[in-house]
């Protein structure tokens, strides 16, 4: 019987049917089910599917903005009552648009999907200096830095951030990950990069091989 709601629970992150998800979930916890096994075998599965669909080109990314959305809302409620050696993730990730370029529509997707992936993700937004990105990682000890830009003007920051978070001693200590419209897998090597994800679902593949 729990095995047909946990896929139920797939079916409505694939769907993105957020509210029927929250009432499912609501309803596992009050059967005595537990967060991480409503996460592991509930939503984790449906959004590993979302990122297939989005690979073969079977979802695009307002649905599967829309599907990361409906897993966000379910995990807000988990996440609290997770305990102590539950939280444990597949890696923490440092996330951030360099400085002089503000989009963040991809740069979000992939935070979307890597936590739906497991990880921890601390997202710091647009616009984000070298130095703060060195300052990210002396605070939150991340396995892994994510980088995006949109713009080929501002691609030379990622070269830049790389070289700060050398300079400051840290760069042996993470994974440096790079991407965005006119990112190439020539230029993450050119710059040292240890990863480059040409959309949001190979970014997390990347991640996760970088973490094995």
């Amino acid at each position: 019987m729990a095995e047909e709601m946990y896929e139920k629970m797939a079916e409505l992150v694939i769907a993105g049917k957020g509210d029927e998800l929250k009432a499912l979930v609501k309803h596992a916890l009050e059967q005595g089910k537990g967060a991480k096994e409503i996460i592991d075998m509930g939503l984790l599965p449906g959004m590993d599917v979302v990122g297939k669909m989005m690979k073969t080109g079977e979802m695009f990314i307002p649905e599967v903005l829309l599907s990361a959305r409906t897993m966000q809302g379910s995990l807000d409620i988990l996440k609290p009552l997770l305990v102590g050696d539950e939280t444990s993730s597949a890696g923490a990730v440092i996330i951030g648009t360099v400085e002089g370029d503000l989009h963040d529509i991809g740069k979000n997707l992939v935070a979307m999907l890597l936590e739906g992936a497991g990880f921890t993700v601390i997202n710091l937004g647009t616009g984000i200096k070298p130095e703060a990105f060195v300052e990210a990682v002396k605070e939150h000890k991340p396995d892994i830095v994510g980088m995006s830009a949109l713009l080929t003007t501002t691609m030379p920051k990622m070269d830049e951030t790389i070289q700060a978070i050398k300079e400051a001693g840290l760069r042996d200590q993470v994974k440096v990950m790079v991407g965005g419209a006119p990112v190439t897998e020539d230029f993450a090597e050119k710059i040292g990069a240890d990863g480059y994800g040409a959309n949001a679902a190979a970014a997390v593949e990347k991640a996760k091989a970088l973490m094995a």
